[in-house]
Order: C-alpha cells, then structure tokens, then sequence
C-alpha cells in the first residue's frame, strides 16, 4: 500500500489470511476505490478487478496493485520491483509474477484498499506518457502483450468512472 492509502475496513487483512489459507493460492487480491485526498469517503472511481485469466492479463488486465498480497515465496523466486522504471515497476513485477510465473491467484471479490487521489502516474501529461513507455517495455520484456494491450489497460479504466 502506499502511505495514504487505507484498508478498506477491519476485516481486510482477516479475508486475506483466509484465502491463503488455502496452500495452493500464492497470491490474493480484491478490489480497489479511488477516493478524494481530502474525504476518503467521496469514491472518485471504482476499480473492481474481477478475476484473472492470462487472456485478460494479456489484454492489459491486472489487478489493484495495493491490493495485491503475495506469499513470499512468490518474490523470492520471481525478485521484487525492479526500480529502473521510475513509475511501472508495480507493473512490471505483476507481469512477471501472473505471466511467468504463473501464480495461483484467490480474488476476493470486494473493496479491499481505498486509495488516494494524486498519484505520482498521472500528475501531468509528461508522467502520463512516461507510465505509457514504461507499460509497454514491461509487456513486450514479460512477453505478455504489445501495443493491444497498451491500449486496452487504458481504455479498460473508462468504465471504473461510472
């Protein structure tokens, strides 16, 4: 989670323990709110994941990164972020992690994670197009998708609005 981004309520990190409650499951995640800087309780979009396939994952689909829990073994085998993108690592290491190494996820199907407007991807119209490259390298260097799904991650975010 970043450092203003709160648990959706008291019972988040209950749920997830639960889901990995089940050996098989190697990563957990839910559903995210977008919510004013000032009153985390004014939703300003409604980012509900949904569950992963690799064909949605290869059309941009990923899950709300601070969402996302993962059990170690996950990033002991697969690394963590690699800090040469300046802002898609998160990107990057979800790519890895769904497309090569084929995680095991559980989707908890609820808001997990309210997060604050004001991120450091879409401050300005130059942070916008440097996310845009930083995407596309991390699709093409995890061989999961190309400028499709470049496209398709962006436009898929037009619906979280209504």
């Amino acid at each position: 989670m970043h450092s203003d981004d709160t648990f959706a309520d008291n019972e988040v990190l209950a749920s997830v323990a639960a889901a990995f409650a089940d050996p098989a499951v190697d990563a957990v995640y839910g559903d995210l709110d977008y919510v004013a800087k000032l009153d985390t309780a004014r939703v300003i979009r409604r980012w509900r994941s949904g569950a992963y396939s690799r064909a949605r994952l290869a059309r941009g689909w990923m899950p709300p990164h601070p969402t996302l829990f993962l059990r170690r073994s996950v990033m002991e085998r697969w690394g963590g972020f690699d800090t040469s993108y300046r802002i898609a690592a998160d990107y990057d290491a979800i790519l890895r992690y769904f497309g090569q190494g084929q995680v095991r996820p559980a989707y908890i199907p609820r808001v997990l994670v309210k997060m604050r407007l004001g991120g450091e991807s879409n401050r300005s119209l130059g942070r916008i197009w440097l996310k845009s490259r930083e995407d596309y390298t991390a699709l093409k260097r995890n061989g999961v998708g190309g400028l499709g799904a470049l496209a398709w991650k962006n436009l898929g975010k037009l619906g979280q609005f209504f």
